[in-house]
């Protein structure tokens, strides 16, 4: 089942930059994305793991998306448009499932790299490191827009570096609650997959179809940073 959902990940995907209402596509990725992450972690460690990982990434995603909205804590002043749907809270409701989409990944991923006590803070980094392909792309399409977009990084406008700050100090809680997750040797290749697909797929697209040379560029630096050991350790394993 994982292997098909991501491959109705990817398809969908592919399409997004190629046709021009793209508001369904972005719907149906996260729907997607949410649940072959979900779905994987209940067939590879039980449904406790499952519910503990919805709990904390998409209840935890949706408490600190309505703080920040209310407050510009911890991420800036910013606010989503209604373009996705309805806005619980004033936070587009697909929101809180992309959180759980990444994080499942970002956990998975940490672990096969490191091991013990530095596993939370790369799980942390490889999450908030995707975000900096994920918020350029969805403020072009006017999904949501801060109030004060600086000071920003260079060749990316629209986005406080504040808020990339703000996400890997969640990122890093929401990955300590996971840690409660007992080891098991499990089949994770699908979320290695998920994640080199994400960060592969997001530098074409940023600097072939959405015109956005400067996350391509950040983007690729930093998530590289998790995703370039990972396939060279895949690749030599």
């Amino acid at each position: 089942m994982s292997w098909a959902l991501l491959g109705a990940l990817v398809l969908v995907e592919i399409a997004y930059p190629l046709v021009p209402d793209r508001d369904p596509l972005v719907v149906a990725t996260v729907l997607l994305g949410f649940a072959l992450s979900v779905t994987h972690a209940w067939r590879t460690r039980g449904w406790r793991t499952a519910a503990l990982l919805v709990a904390v990434t998409t209840g935890g995603g949706f408490a600190v998306e309505a703080l920040g909205v209310a407050t510009c804590v911890p991420f800036g002043c910013y606010g989503y448009s209604g373009a996705l749907g309805p806005r619980p809270g004033g936070v587009s409701w697909v929101i809180p499932l992309a959180w759980t989409w990444m994080a499942w990944p970002a956990w998975l991923v940490a672990g096969r790299l490191v091991a013990g006590f530095l596993r939370v803070p790369l799980a942390g980094f490889g999450l908030a490191a995707w975000d900096v392909f994920l918020d350029p792309q969805m403020v072009a399409e006017g999904y949501w827009t801060w109030a004060d977009p600086s000071p920003a990084l260079p060749g990316v406008p629209g986005i406080p570096v504040g808020n990339y700050l703000g996400w890997l100090v969640v990122a890093v809680l929401m990955m300590a609650f996971l840690a409660r997750v007992p080891p098991t040797e499990s089949d994770d290749r699908p979320m290695y997959a998920l994640y080199l697909w994400t960060y592969a797929s997001s530098v074409l697209a940023h600097a072939v179809f959405l015109d956005l040379p400067g996350s391509a560029l950040w983007g690729g630096v930093v998530m590289g940073l998790v995703a370039v050991p990972l396939g060279w350790r895949l690749w030599r394993s």
